[in-house]
Parts: C-alpha cells; structure tokens; sequence
C-alpha cells in the first residue's frame, strides 16, 4: 500500500506498506474477510456449498443450519433456535459483529414474513429510482414494452441524457432480482447502453411508467411441495441488427418462483428449432444447478426434474438419437440435453404454446397476455400488507 499522504516517510518516501492485516475500503478488503471469516466457519463444522460458495451449511444429528454470506452482509437461518444461538456467540466472540434479529432487510431487498409465506420486495428502491428519473407523479401503464417500437421523428429529443440512461438503467438491473416481470424490458434496452436513441428513451420511459403502477410488486415464497419444474422458450432472431435469438427460462420449486434468466444467445441460430435447443441447453443446466443446491438443503430429489419446452421440433429432436447433418453444429447441446435425459435427471414434456410462461421472458406481449402471465408467475401485490385480495 502506499505511504499515507501526511505520513510520508521523509527518509524513504519511496518505500511502500506491508500489509499485515487488511484495511476496510481497500478492493482486497471484501477477499480477505471472505477467506478469513469461512475458514473460521469451517472449523466449526460448515461446509461450503457445491452451487454456491458464499453459501454455507452445517449438519450435525438433528441440527441444520444455514449461512449465506455477501461481503459483510450475513444472513441465517436453521431449524434449532439454541444451536443458532450458540453459533452467534461464537461467531461474536470471533469477529465484531451485530445481531440484527429477524431479516427485514437484506441488500436492499425487504422481506415480509407470516405464518405461510415470506414476501421480497423492493419498493423504496423502485422508488428511489423513479426519482433519480424525476418521475415520481407520472401516469402509469399497464405493460412494460410496446408490441410495436414507438414513433418517433428524426427532430424528436431524447427523454434522457445517455448519461442518465445508462445510470437508470443499471440500477432496474438490481430491481429485476424480485421483479422478473421487466427482466425481459430491462434486458432488451441494456443492449444500447453505449449509444441509446431517441426510441429507446420513449420505451425506458414507458418501463417505468410501469413501474410506477407496480411499484409495491413483489415475489412470494409460498409453503408448497418441493417439485421442480422448468419452463424453456426462446424468440428467434429478435435482434434485429445482430439477428441473434432471445432465450428466456423459469424454474419453479413447488408454487415458488427461484430462478429466471433473459439472455441474448452467443451466436445466430439458423432455425427456430436451433435457437429452442440452445435455449432448452441453457435451462437444463440452470435445472442442475438448482438441483445440486437443493441437495445442500438434504432435499432429495431423486426423480426427475420437468421441463417444459412448446416447440415440436425440439421436442422431437431431443428424444432422437440420431445425429443429422442439420444438427451438428448444435451437437454438443443435443448430448448434454439428451445425457440427462437417458439419465433420468429431466424429463421433457411437450406444452402448448397458450401455457409456456417463459414467453413474458423472450418477447413482448400484449397487455392481456402479459397480465396472465405474470399472475402465473405469481408477481403481484402482498395482499396481507396492502390490504388487497
């Protein structure tokens, strides 16, 4: 490190610091205390996660016991309220630290609690961003994106500065984590970050037009059964520059919403049937992922996982075992999908396209489609806290 300014060594100004111990602000800061601190949970019994490292579990007799940790943010939970009482104190006697109780908040995210469900939301922050745009009284809309792109003269200007673009739009990128509704909007304008036009402006304008409407929307986490189900879909050649295809995929445990993606996919796919096996590839492994977690939690899940894909073609080709002329350049996609097939890991089922929820992920939609398939995915209002039904 360098020498403090006013704390210069006159003999040596040259001369740098060693350091011996690691200085809260400093980027190596975060590393250190990461190393430092699960090495001491280690010693006590926990070990690290096999999908997620910054999650830890501990599991001794009867005692499960959770800790996920994001900097010097640290969250936990477990079935034995001693053992975990225990824990703090010793992590207290160890590390300086507060004991904050029950989660309310955590990065931003506020967590509602009752008998049968939890609710995450982020409203100040959605708030909080409608007035980084200044437009905290705006009418609100009832859809995100437009089906058709706005009309706009050459003379018209912009709604937002590209600095203030860019500075909106990074920040729905954290809103989306309770708020998969606008994941595919936030995904199709952060693609013209580096140089936004006139049209862009006028569709981020309409996004948080509807996030002012739905700005108490949240994500509930609902007691239900522990069945895994996938549903894959993907827009071919929605870029119109690039002609590169849109992969969008949802998983379920249960009633609960745990994990979405909106990607734009690495190369151009030749076919619709292409750029679904690209998109069904990616939602195999996101499903293994979630499955390997879930084993983390002693949750066993032996059978096989269900995922849903509308396109026939896909369908077909994923039970064939022959490889066409037509389908080598997507090879590797087809044996990883079909090893976990023949594995029995996933099962793949056909769905019709009026029930593919994942399209609010990969297209835009008309205002009824959109409302159905967001009620689907269970985003709303908590009803129990904003005295709706």
């Amino acid at each position: 490190m360098k020498q403090p300014k006013g704390f210069e060594d006159s003999s040596n100004p040259e001369h740098v610091c060693r350091l011996r111990k690691a200085i809260y602000g400093l980027r190596q800061a975060p590393r250190q205390w990461y190393t430092t601190f699960t090495s001491y949970l280690l010693q006590l019994g926990f070990k690290h996660s096999q999908a997620d490292p910054s999650l830890l579990s501990l599991h001794r007799k009867h005692i499960h016991i959770y800790l996920l940790v994001y900097v010097d943010d640290i969250l936990l939970t477990g079935n034995d309220p001693s053992a975990i009482k225990t824990l703090v104190a010793q992590l207290q006697s160890q590390f300086t630290m507060k004991n904050l109780g029950n989660a309310h908040h955590f990065l931003g995210i506020k967590i509602d609690s009752s008998p049968d469900k939890y609710f995450l939301s982020q409203t100040r922050y959605a708030q909080s961003i409608l007035k980084l745009a200044e437009l905290q009284k705006c009418n609100s809309v009832a859809n995100p994106l437009s089906t058709k792109l706005p009309g706009i003269s050459p003379t018209d200007q912009p709604c937002f500065s590209d600095s203030s673009y860019r500075r909106i739009i990074g920040s729905l990128q954290y809103l989306t984590l309770t708020r998969p509704d606008i994941a595919y909007a936030v995904n199709m304008l952060s693609q013209h970050m580096h140089s936004p036009e006139a049209h862009h402006t006028v569709m981020l304008k309409k996004l948080l037009r509807y996030i002012q409407g739905t700005v108490a929307f949240g994500l509930p986490i609902t007691r239900s059964n522990l069945t895994l189900r996938t549903f894959s879909d993907a827009d071919w050649v929605s870029d119109p520059i690039t002609r590169k295809s849109t992969t969008g995929f949802c998983t379920f445990l249960g009633e609960t919403l745990v994990s979405w993606t909106v990607k734009k996919q690495a190369t151009v796919s030749c076919s619709s049937t292409e750029s679904e096996y690209r998109a069904l590839a990616s939602a195999t492994a996101d499903t293994i992922w979630i499955r390997k977690l879930l084993a983390d939690f002693l949750i066993d899940h032996c059978h096989s996982v269900d995922l849903f894909c509308d396109n026939t073609s896909t369908f077909a080709l994923a039970n064939n075992p022959v490889f066409h002329a037509r389908t080598k350049h997507i090879e590797i996609d087809q044996r990883f999908v079909r090893d976990h097939i023949q594995n029995k890991i996933i099962r793949l089922l056909p769905i019709s396209s009026e029930d593919q929820l994942a399209d609010i992920l990969t297209k835009p939609l008309s205002t009824p489609r959109f409302k159905i398939l967001r009620s689907k995915l269970t985003i709303g209002p908590n009803c129990r806290f904003e005295g709706e039904c």
